[in-house]
């Protein structure tokens, strides 16, 4: 009963900030894109007349006082009513979530990837950190975490498009287009996944319990598995849950760089076009998604974490 009682105040209070995270980021957006100029103009283009623009004004209500303008936007925000984009008259939030999925895509695969690589290069780390050949992949890592994810995305085409003619780099034709973008996002979470595993595997190997597990006779690869890895994967966990927000937004860049068709490249091109509907909404799907990871994060890592568990009992 204590434990159902804490999930669900967990759970009030994630939908609470939830709640104060879109009406502050959807305030904070309508007047910030206000202020970059007016998309009437650009609608009309550079040659148009004032009445032109004038017109364009009327027909999207953004004649109206900028109060007006707001009320009206959270009163549709509220039913989840972003408008028609200002470019292709369709709806903005089904644009957004028509272009969701292949953006998801590439995150999954790129948190698959920073998984397989970090979990065993990380515990390999933590287990004998003081290790020459150790200490030199550590420097390895530490250097490739001060490279941005765009330089990765070029190197990745330069080497596997241009030079080995592997794989393609354009759109979305299949999984042999996936892996250059998805290797480019995992780029930037791998060497931080690593230091955090390495990291915890360390303290792990320093803790009372695995010398008493060695004294009890357990080889260097039970320690290892059984005792050290499980404590490194919680901090793994928590550092999956707090970048998820840094990997979305990666997702823009790499996005732009690939052509590929999700809505990092969407809100790119509204943003330059100052497509208002498309850029609010887009913006409102990634603050819900990020809140949504974050919570299942908090309860995967309870799930995992058997003191969490003794304490919610």
């Amino acid at each position: 009963m204590t434990r159902g009682l804490a999930i669900r105040d967990a759970l009030l209070r994630r939908g609470l900030e939830l709640l104060v995270l879109l009406v502050s980021i959807s305030t904070l957006l309508f007047f910030l894109l206000r202020l970059s100029g007016d998309p009437a103009a650009v609608l009309a283009g550079d040659e148009a007349d004032p009445e032109t623009v004038a017109l364009i004004s009327a027909r999207y209500g953004l004649d109206e006082p900028l109060l007006t303008q707001y009320l009206r936007y959270i009163g549709a925000i509220v039913t989840l009513d972003f408008g028609d984009s200002l470019r292709s008259q369709t709806d903005a939030l089904a644009l957004v979530m028509e272009r969701l999925g292949s953006t998801l895509l590439l995150a999954v695969l790129a948190l698959v990837i920073t998984a397989v690589i970090s979990l065993p290069l990380g515990a390999w780390l933590g287990f004998r950190p003081d290790a020459t050949t150790r200490k030199w992949v550590n420097g390895l890592v530490f250097v490739l975490q001060g490279i941005p994810g765009y330089i990765a995305g070029l190197l990745l085409i330069q080497l596997f498009v241009v030079e080995l003619r592997w794989l393609t780099s354009i759109g979305n034709a299949g999984p042999s287009s996936w892996i250059l973008p998805a290797l480019t996002l995992a780029s930037f979470l791998v060497p931080k996944m690593v230091r955090v595993v390495a990291a915890n595997t360390a303290e792990a190997m320093a803790e009372d319990y695995i010398r008493t597990a060695r004294a009890t006779g357990a080889s260097d690869g039970e320690l290892l598995m059984n005792h050290a890895l499980p404590n490194a994967v919680l901090g793994a966990t928590a550092l999956i849950g707090t970048q998820f927000a840094f990997l979305m937004s990666g997702s823009l860049i790499t996005e732009v760089i690939f052509a590929w068709p999700g809505f990092g490249a969407l809100l790119v091109s509204s943003v330059e076009r100052l497509d208002f509907p498309v850029v609010q909404a887009a913006v409102f799907v990634i603050a819900v998604l990020v809140s949504l990871v974050n919570a299942a994060t908090d309860v995967a890592f309870s799930l995992i974490d058997p003191r969490l568990r003794a304490a919610g009992s």
